[in-house]
């Protein structure tokens, strides 16, 4: 951040030294608070500030619905430390690096869930570094986000591969037109559905058989957001990515492998509190030429190994 002094130009900034990789009360947060000047720089002091917040709030459908929400569920807290790094006093001209140590401590019984960006739920974790100056200065201030991992779970991931068949007759939601869908049989297979984060998804697909041609093939990554409170909970789900893994008229009983990689902020470990609740699905997705969508659903769990 650059602002400019009548006296000269000052850069403020501070460079987060470690991320943190798996969370526990004993670890720290480390860097350094950079200020570079031209000139001495006169300050009232400079503070960091640490915090962790879940933002919840609801889709524009369930607004109606759930306002006992609003009032009800606020930001939820998960952590806040502020310390003085700098007491009052003059910064000297040049650059000037003040390291600083943030114990990761929280309070009572609360938990730090991993980072996660959503639509409806939102788990962040920032720094915050202010340089309070007289009153004829203008106060510098700077935010950093840092990244939060949870801890490894300590039971062995058992696999949990499924088979499926894709046929007119097992889709759902459309027994009705069932006989002015063309036919199809697609077979294939996910190698797990218990899946850990930081590998990818993997399985095989294979159309056996289609009347109609086939126009693309893809695999849909959507993310599942409960929030609420007492009074009633809301459940929404988007889409975080869409992969294409096949293109025209494939080959019939040509395998084609499925390989999906987890994008880190808008996934995170399976999550469920009394507040929210954050989960994740697979879509199967075979667009024909006539314009006919199939769509097979497979949920996940997601974990950190």
């Amino acid at each position: 951040m650059n602002i400019l002094n009548t006296k000269s130009v000052i850069l403020f900034a501070f460079h987060i030294c470690n991320i943190i990789s798996g969370l526990l009360c004993q670890e720290v947060l480390a860097g350094v608070v950079a200020i570079v000047s031209k000139e001495a720089v006169q300050h009232q002091g400079i503070t960091l500030t640490m915090e962790g917040i879940v933002n919840l709030q609801l889709s524009s459908k369930s607004v109606g619905v759930f306002e006992a929400f609003y009032n009800s569920v606020k930001p939820i807290q998960l952590i806040t430390s502020n310390i003085e790094v700098v007491k009052q006093g003059k910064v000297p001209g040049g650059k000037t690096e003040i390291p600083f140590e943030f114990p990761l401590h929280t309070k009572g019984n609360k938990v730090l869930y991993e980072t996660y960006h959503g639509v409806f739920v939102n788990i962040q974790y920032t720094l915050r570094c202010d340089m309070k100056r007289s009153l004829l200065a203008k106060d510098l201030s700077k935010t950093c986000e840092f990244m939060v991992h949870c801890l490894p779970q300590k039971a062995k991931l058992q696999p949990t591969p499924v088979d499926f068949t894709i046929t007119p007759e097992t889709l759902q939601n459309v027994r009705e037109v069932q006989s002015l869908l063309p036919k199809f049989l697609i077979r294939g297979h996910l190698d797990a559905t218990n899946c850990v984060i930081t590998k990818p998804l993997t399985g095989e697909l294979v159309v056996e058989s289609s009347d109609v041609a086939i126009k693309s093939i893809e695999l849909q990554l959507v993310r599942v957001e409960t929030c609420g409170c007492a009074e009633g909970y809301a459940r929404d789900a988007t889409e975080i990515q869409n992969i294409q893994i096949a293109e025209g008229d494939v080959c019939h009983s040509l395998p084609i492998p499925i390989y999906m990689v987890f994008p880190r902020l808008f996934t995170c470990p399976t999550l469920e509190t009394i507040n929210f609740k954050v989960e994740f699905e697979v879509n199967v997705v075979i667009v024909l030429h006539d314009e006919h969508l199939i769509t097979e659903n497979f949920p996940l769990k997601l974990c950190r190994a």
